[in-house]
């Protein structure tokens, strides 16, 4: 790769430990959507799909976006309305409450749309709807579903239903968030209204909303691969022009001083977008995606971003109550294959980040569960590469062991009686016991390269990044900085541990381990010294009063012996 693709050696390193070939190479770090995106009607029902909305397009009917309350869903809900509005067409958005009416749609919501609204399209959910999806069709509506969740055998009687994981699609895009399938819906929508004769003029320019796509694309965790890294490349390209007024006032409140990059999305813009869902009003991160107005935005993302900071202080109480569970369950021993914990005292609204949190602590597949008076609960989970635990709660649903369930490889969401919370846990470790064991047996932290102190300078980043953007499926690179004395550790923030640490030849930088200030690896940084540690991490770059330093996110820490 260096030599014939003239890259830098750290890029040319990186990509091929993440399975590029040399011929690879050039397309990889451009990925143009020409070259990725297939024709959409490779997707079972889509040209059914297009056609419909063409026809709401065409004649101007009142239509209903019926979408989910996370960031894939708030940013699928937006691109729809954009395009809806194109033509005219001042589209409802209903997110249900996380609460009251849970994941998906409802009978009495699709009744009540279907009173409004001719066209119903459900986004990132509906595909387990079958009985909403029914209401909606006897109350008069037709329902289009956008969704990409696992599928059982039986699926919603709906006019169409576009989800590449549905079981008789065999398009090989399972890959992609929810945004992704209904950015490709609209292309398929527009191919139609041109084949109806309308000019490229009367269309909208659907190009314009990839910072959209891209958005739902990384806050899902969706592998970012073949099409998934082209809408990321090419959306965040797109945001630079803050053409957004949501997006633009998101990346004021969380004091951006430098350009939006991809990971930008999922630490800071995607939390403050989800926070109005947890344990706010669900549907403010869609309106603030659909604004064209600053000052509304600004007002908008203010509120959000006062909302995310409630839900950080809930978040954790919640987690040293989650990881005291835990702990007091497993005693000296190993971990159990799958963790269930569970509380009447949660709330329902972040006990998803709770079992990310578990699931980065003990490298477990994970649940947390909160429980209401009525002994129902309503619970997330999160998963570690190569146990699918979507599939496990769909299987988990036939059994008979959930009220109902549903999810992809990495994250799902269940509702459970409290009777039935035993025999949860109990059939997940059945299931995924000897999967998990394997995948312990063989865990290990994969390094792209050694580093010292003096070595993390702002070129050396720049070409790492050049390799990006990381996400699940293209990893962030990591690297090791061998025998280094830890000169300064402290707790700081919402327990991480902040660091600065010398090489032999008496450089230094700074790191931080975010959240680890309990943890074996907080403990050890803290306990500082004059002897000398491994560490490892990923690389981020910190811009302070117009000055740019690298730091280390730590992953790990090891006592350099001999």
């Amino acid at each position: 790769m260096t030599q014939k693709q003239g890259l830098s050696e750290i890029v040319a390193r990186v990509l091929a430990a993440r399975g590029v070939k040399e011929d690879e190479a050039a397309r990889f770090l451009e990925p143009r959507l020409r070259d990725l995106m297939p024709d959409p009607s490779v997707l079972t029902d889509m040209d059914a799909a297009a056609s419909r909305l063409a026809d709401a397009c065409g004649r101007g009917e009142r239509v209903a976006i019926f979408g989910d309350y996370d960031v894939d869903g708030a940013s699928s809900a937006a691109l729809l309305w954009r395009y809806l509005k194109h033509f005219g067409i001042d589209a409802r958005i209903y997110i249900p409450d996380r609460i009251t009416e849970g994941y998906g749609p409802n009978p009495s919501a699709m009744r009540e749309l279907a009173d409004e609204a001719s066209l119903v399209v459900t986004v990132d959910c509906g595909t387990a709807g079958i009985e909403a999806i029914e209401a909606g069709r006897k109350a008069g509506a037709d329902i289009v579903v956008l969704d990409h969740h696992q599928a059982g055998v039986e699926l919603p009687r709906a006019n169409a239903l576009v989800n590449p994981n549905r079981q008789d699609d065999v398009s090989g895009l399972g890959h992609l968030c929810a945004a992704g399938v209904v950015f490709m819906t609209l292309v398929a929508a527009s191919r139609e209204l041109r084949r109806r004769g309308r000019s490229n003029r009367d269309l909208p320019d659907i190009l314009a909303w990839l910072d959209l796509v891209a958005l739902g694309t990384v806050c899902d965790v969706v592998p970012l691969v073949g099409l998934n890294r082209a809408f990321v490349v090419q959306g965040v390209k797109m945001m630079h022009r803050q053409d957004n007024a949501g997006l633009a006032a998101l990346a004021r409140v969380a004091r951006l001083s430098g350009p939006i990059e991809a990971h930008h999305l999922g630490f800071l813009l995607g939390p403050r977008i989800n926070a109005g869902g947890r344990i706010g009003d669900a549907a403010l991160g869609s309106r603030l995606l659909c604004l064209d107005e600053g000052a509304e935005a600004d007002a908008l993302a203010d509120r959000l971003d006062a909302l995310n900071q409630e839900r950080q202080a809930m978040e954790q109480v919640m987690l040293r109550e989650a990881e005291a569970a835990v702990l007091a369950e497993i005693g000296e021993g190993d971990a159990p294959a799958v963790l269930v914990t569970a509380s009447a005292d949660w709330h329902p609204g972040i006990v998803g980040l709770i079992a990310a949190r578990l699931k980065e602590r003990f490298r477990r597949p994970a649940f947390a569960i909160a429980f209401g008076p009525d002994g129902r609960g309503s619970g997330s989970g999160r998963s570690i590469p190569g146990v699918d635990i979507g599939r496990l709660i769909r299987l988990a649903v036939e059994e008979g062991l959930l009220v109902k369930g549903g999810g992809h490889q990495m994250a799902a969401g269940v509702t459970i009686d409290r009777s039935q919370l035993g025999d949860f846990r109990a059939f997940l470790l059945e299931r995924a016991r000897e999967k998990v064991e394997a995948l312990s047996a063989g865990a290990a932290l994969h390094l792209d390269g050694t580093v010292t102190a003096g070595g993390l300078q702002t070129e050396l980043y720049r070409s790492i990044e050049a390799a990006g953007p990381f996400g699940q499926g293209h990893e962030t690179p990591v690297f090791a900085l061998a025998g280094h004395k830890i000169t300064y550790a402290s707790v700081v923030g919402n327990g991480h541990v902040k660091v600065s640490f010398q090489g032999k030849d008496g450089r230094t930088a700074d790191g931080i381990a975010f959240k680890q200030a309990e943890s074996e690896i907080g403990q050890r940084l803290l306990a500082r010294g004059d002897r000398l540690v491994h560490l490892a991490g990923t690389l981020s770059l910190d811009r302070f009063r117009g000055k740019e330093a690298v730091r280390l996110r730590i992953l790990d820490v090891a006592e350099a012996i001999g």
